[in-house]
């Protein structure tokens, strides 16, 4: 009788571990839900926005720009907090600021006291507060679910993100036809309010440590997070990747895209809801595609290759629907071009699910817990460290050379990184699964 029931509990508690949904894991989910639907409606519609308002390219670039350099300054000092206080109450406190600020925007903009300088300014703070807010984030999220289930949470956690954000570009671009942007910006202000509100129910157990005071304890431990990055090989790389990958992809969506939109094609603003709209469907696919697949692998390899073929290829598409000919054949206002174009950024965006989702899991597996916050925010600041140049250097670009060279040019220079890091790559990973398993001989 007492080897049945030893055994009844080793299948309750396999039956347990099995579980990624809990109580924590689920107002986790559903703080970020809300604050990504805000955040959605307003962010969409900003490049439509500095257009309509006087700006241009460069404008646009700059926005991107101040949008992400501030939270990449900030990603190492957030990671020392991470680690030093509870992650918890990071995520609140800067929750409940960003609404602040947000509806600051909002009353302002009622009171037609917006401008584009204001807006920039705003979003230096808004950027900042993201910088403290992302590394406690992705380091609480391990301690909410059994390690076994990682690569499904991180996949839910992206699914649910997409799905939250999937009509808000359209919505946002309806409400900005027809109230303009202050009901955008209060609509974003509630939603981190609410955000907040949902994730001070989550019970989470702040594992303290032992740090120095002062400065030298912040170097200290910013000097620990650097070293643990130069000793793994693999993850060092995998930064580097990322950081090239940035700099040429990301703008594309953000200073590329709107700009094409606005001034070659011949399509409402609604319209561009809907392709944005499509963008996200495309995270969406990808998201619930690496949980299907890969839910139970470790490894990064085969989603990493297929998810850069794919990405190569599509950008290369959207490249060459990009040139004049084929928008005077096509035609720049027609369903077919429209229905091409979502094609090929969709699958872009997807691929780019089959990139991020398997390394954030690999990260994630082979970090300790104490270093959790300094990992990712360092990796954050070296992966996405020229994500806020690239933007500004494609919005100043923009100015002079045509939009299809640039895409074009961007895509083939890739594949050549691509080629050089995969080589890389292999080889580092060869050794490192060797060594392996030479340690665990010994």
């Amino acid at each position: 009788m007492e080897e049945g029931l030893n055994v009844g509990m080793k299948l309750f508690s396999k039956k347990k571990n099995g579980r990624v949904f809990n109580r924590n894991f689920i107002l986790f989910l559903i703080g970020k839900s809300i604050s990504d639907v805000g955040t959605s409606l307003q962010m969409a519609i900003m490049p439509l926005y500095i257009i309509d308002a006087g700006g241009s390219a460069a404008t646009i670039g700059l926005f991107s720009f101040l949008s992400l350099l501030p939270a990449l300054l900030v990603y190492p000092f957030a990671g020392v907090l991470g680690d030093r206080m509870n992650r918890k109450t990071i995520m609140v406190v800067t929750e409940f600021v960003s609404a602040g600020v947000i509806l600051g925007m909002a009353y302002l903009s009622y009171f037609d006291s917006m401008s584009l300088t204001l807006l920039l300014s705003v979003q230096v703070i808004i950027s900042l507060l993201y910088g403290l807010f992302d590394p406690a984030t992705k380091g609480m999220l391990p301690r909410l679910v059994e390690p076994d289930n990682l690569t499904r949470a991180n996949s839910i956690v992206s699914s649910l993100r997409t799905m939250s954000v999937l009509a808000g570009p359209v919505i946002g671009a309806v409400l900005y036809v027809k109230f303009g942007i202050t009901i955008l910006f209060f609509m974003n202000g509630i939603s981190f309010l609410l955000a907040g509100i949902c994730e001070m129910m989550i019970r989470y157990t702040h594992a303290k440590r032992e740090a120095s005071a002062g400065i030298l304890g912040i170097i200290s431990d910013l000097s620990e997070g650097f070293t643990f990055i130069r000793a793994n090989t693999i993850i060092r790389k995998l930064c580097y990747f990322f950081l090239v990958t940035f700099v040429f992809v990301q703008p594309i969506f953000t200073v590329v895209l709107p700009l094409f939109f606005k001034t070659r094609l011949e399509y409402s603003d609604t319209q561009y809801g809907y392709l944005q709209s499509i963008l996200i469907l495309g995270m969406l696919v990808g998201s619930i595609l690496v949980g299907f697949f890969f839910k139970k692998k470790n490894g990064v390899l085969k989603p990493l290759k297929f998810g850069l073929g794919l990405l190569l290829v599509s950008m290369i598409v959207f490249s060459i629907l990009m040139f004049p000919e084929n928008l005077s054949i096509l035609g720049n206002d027609s369903i077919l071009y429209f229905v091409l174009l979502s094609i090929a950024l969709g699958l872009c965006s997807t691929a780019i699910m089959f990139i991020q989702i398997p390394v954030q899991t690999f990260i994630q597996r082979e970090t300790p817990n104490e270093y959790m916050s300094r990992i990712f925010s360092l990796v954050g600041m070296i992966s996405q460290g020229g994500l806020p140049f690239g933007a500004l250097v494609y919005g100043l670009i923009l100015e002079r050379v045509e939009v299809h060279w640039i895409v074009l040019s961007a895509a083939l220079l890739m594949l050549l990184i691509y080629v050089v890091f995969l080589a890389s790559f292999l080889k580092t990973k060869e050794k490192f699964t060797l060594k392996t398993k030479l340690d665990l001989k010994n």
